[in-house]
């Protein structure tokens, strides 16, 4: 039933744990692009002197939407035994594939040719 959905996805956009779980996903993408992009090579003359934006930008909003898939979750989460097993597998594995697809998609052009 719609009003079902419309009243689930109104408890969760005025959930508490909203904004921290999307912050914490958005801190997680800036803390690993980082270390990767202060920890690698020179970059290509030939790249914009500006060329990090762009991985800075994408790879913590990957991340802060695998904070909000969290939060989507929590009924499953709540629950007891395999469901809540799975509940918070799959999170973990949508969070760690949205992550690497966001730094694919940030260092396309640069690093990753």
């Amino acid at each position: 039933n719609h009003m079902i959905l419309f009243r689930y996805l109104k408890q969760t956009f005025q959930s508490p744990s909203l904004v921290k779980n999307i912050l914490l996903g958005a801190g997680i993408g800036v803390a690993l692009i980082g270390l990767f992009l202060f920890n690698a090579d020179e970059p290509n003359p030939e790249w914009h002197e500006l060329w990090m934006i762009r991985p800075f930008v994408i790879v913590p909003f990957s991340g802060a939407m695998g904070g909000l898939f969290y939060t989507f979750m929590v009924p499953w989460r709540k629950k007891n035994g395999w469901i809540k097993a799975a509940a918070y597998f799959l999170c973990l594995i949508v969070f760690l594939i949205g992550l690497f697809m966001g730094t694919v998609l940030g260092l396309d052009g640069t690093y990753w040719n």
